[in-house]
């Protein structure tokens, strides 16, 4: 790694000279409880701790660009945002916010902040807006303490009451986080300014329905001001729907970060120099870029483009033979691991099929069209080699992870896998009596209803989109004739909610969290948000098995790890057996591309930092940050 972090040094000196060369201007864009788990200490970043820049805006005149920020302060993204952001509210049914907010296990904090940060590399919780957190003896009561430096962006202090009021809002106005948490939290207590308790929900035995759904709360749920929030009410009149519609554009929030321009074109959003987090309970410093912003690109290619033009620093998104943007086309660019797969594949991007609809809704012909697919394909064409195969790691709820694989029976899985075999999806319709009766070239079912689906995913995602076309191309060849639909972000977001698909793909967001592998099999398998109007964590086909049920209700509250395999590996069984969803690929957590022409000091694999690959924005990831170097000319 030290030989491609060289070259990567000497070739971005050498592109920022050649930029200035050229005459350009900066300001061109271009869970468990143990103490073992928790952890409120920092690693202390390797950079000096810097004084605080002036709060003076970039000057500008009537010819240049007035969203333009100077490049060399300025962190730009890719592959978060993909069309006009509609909202800042953590409580939106329909945010489409992705370059500020991400309330999953590794919560994007970046704007507003959770009270703990999970990092998937050692599977810890890192203190943010909390210290610590204890449960009490049986697991019925979380107490988390939290750091009285703390401060919202109006100067308050952050207290125990702001971390109540936001739990009763979101189940006051049955936000989807109301929603999610509802079964599973009685109430969160302010026990003082300084001290909550979450108090689970308990069963007919006084036992926590689940303690994991408890924890989950507090790296993955944004806390809101009390105050804020009385103020989004009253303009509101104190109607639920309204308030999760609301754009929250004033925000009162915690963190460093707040918004500065948004339109159609770009997102920037600006350093707030009085952040509480430079306080030495915290970084000990302000992040390093003072702005972070993110063109919105029509899709991976024109991303890519910018990439290796130098225009764009981290990169979320995909890119084909990546390895050849170093290797031939020798540009500072790198990956968080040196070799294929070049990150840490914890995702699961997969095909979900709308179990409500007619012809989707019979087993055999979700479990055709997935035997049929040519995986090979997929991993050649659309993930060039960037994902083990599943002949490497055979299909299970589980991903990629060595820890994940460890969980399961892969013996007793063995005559449940499935792929490249068209021959045994036709012999698989053809028994079920699901034929082509017409002589169109087109499966019937019911008899007399052609087997006719969209298979959907959003514009310019390259990677997917070509899965896609293979999955249609995997459909025709057995007879049911699949059409790929590629919408704008915004619209394949709001489909694959409310349930307005055929076939949809997406990934759980089980990536890595504190409740994994839990978590995702709760959102490739449960039923319990089945009737709700809008799902955002999974299961969109709405697709229902009472054990399925029964097995995510169990693994909560059990600890004997033999049990816990028998459960996954079930798990798994059924999943494969009914195929409600399968999976495409394994994928990386995040891409985690960078280029190094203006800013270094990236995390790596075997680095020594311990700040895990996800793109200095989300969990603990977003310690980057606190340790970026801007390249020196």
């Amino acid at each position: 790694m030290k030989s491609k972090k060289m070259l990567a040094l000497f070739l971005s000196l050498t592109m920022v000279c050649s930029v200035t060369a050229c005459g350009k201007s900066d300001n061109e864009p271009a869970k468990q409880t143990s103490s073992a788990q928790t952890s409120s200490k920092q690693p202390e970043a390797s950079n000096k701790p810097q004084s605080s820049p002036s709060s003076k805006q970039p000057e500008t005149s009537s010819t240049q660009d007035t969203t333009a920020t100077p490049r060399k302060e300025t962190l730009y993204l890719a592959g978060q945002q993909w069309g006009t952001i509609n909202d800042w509210n953590p409580m939106s049914s329909n945010s489409n916010n992705g370059m500020a907010m991400g309330q999953v296990g590794s919560a994007r904090e970046i704007v507003w902040e959770t009270l703990f940060m999970y990092n998937m590399l050692d599977g810890k919780l890192y203190g943010l807006l909390g210290t610590d957190y204890a449960w009490n003896s049986d697991n019925t009561e979380l107490t988390v303490n939290l750091n009285k430096d703390a401060k919202w962006s109006d100067g308050s202090q952050v207290t125990a009451a702001d971390v109540a009021a936001t739990f009763d809002a979101h189940i006051k106005y049955e936000s989807p986080v109301g929603a999610d948490f509802k079964p599973y939290i009685e109430k969160v207590e302010a026990v003082n300014d300084s001290t909550v308790v979450f108090h689970a929900v308990k069963d007919a035995k006084g036992k926590a329905v689940n303690s994991m759904k408890v924890i989950e709360f507090i790296p993955k749920i944004y806390i809101m001001q009390k105050e804020y929030l009385k103020k989004v009410a009253e303009r509101n009149s104190d109607k639920a729907n309204d308030i999760k519609q609301d754009k929250m554009e004033d925000l009162v929030s915690t963190g460093a970060y707040k918004p500065y321009y948004a339109d159609d074109q770009k997102v920037v959003i600006i350093r707030r120099d009085d952040y509480w987090g430079q306080a030495k309970s915290m970084w000990g410093k302000l992040p390093a870029p003072k702005y972070i912003a993110h063109t919105i690109f029509s899709g991976n290619d024109t991303g890519l483009v910018a990439l290796k033009a130098g225009e764009v620093d981290v990169a979320q998104m995909f890119v084909p033979d990546v390895q050849n943007l170093w290797l031939k086309d020798k540009l500072p660019i790198s990956t968080y691991i040196e070799e294929a797969p070049y990150g840490i594949c914890a995702a699961m991007p997969s095909i979900w099929f709308n179990t409500r609809k007619e012809g989707l809704n019979k087993k055999e012909v979700r479990k055709a069209i997935a035997m049929a697919v040519d995986y090979g394909q997929i991993n050649k064409a659309a993930m060039t080699g960037q994902s083990p195969t599943f002949e490497e790691v055979p299909r299970s709820v589980m991903n990629a992870t060595e820890a994940e694989q460890k969980m399961i029976d892969k013996d007793k899985l063995k005559d449940y896998q499935f792929g490249n075999d068209p021959e045994g999806a036709k012999k698989l319709l053809d028994k079920a009596k699901i034929v082509d009766t017409d002589g169109d070239g087109i499966r019937e079912y019911p008899k007399g209803n052609n087997l006719s689906f969209k298979a959907e995913c959003p514009e310019g995602w390259s990677d997917w989109n070509a899965t896609l076309e293979i999955v249609a191309a995997a459909g025709k060849e057995i007879g049911i004739n699949i059409e790929t639909y590629f919408p704008d972000a915004s619209t394949y977001i709001e489909d694959e909610t409310t349930g307005n698909f055929d076939i949809v793909m997406g990934t759980p967001n089980g990536t890595a969290s504190i409740t994994c592998p839990w978590q995702r099999c709760l959102e490739l398998m449960s039923s319990e948000l089945n009737d709700m109007d809008v799902i955002t964590r999974g299961n969109f086909g709405r697709w229902k098995n009472k054990r399925a049920d029964e097995l995510i209700g169990l693994i909560p509250n059990e600890s004997d790890s033999a049990k816990l395999k028998a459960y996954y590996t079930e798990l798994s069984q059924i999943y494969l057996d009914e195929v409600p969803s399968f999976t495409a690929m394994y994928r990386p957590a995040a891409f985690h591309i960078v280029n190094e022409s203006v800013w270094t000091n990236y995390p790596q694999k075997d680095d020594g930092k311990n700040i895990p690959p996800y793109d200095c924005t989300d969990g603990y990831g977003v310690a980057a940050l606190y340790n970026l170097t801007p390249v020196e000319e």
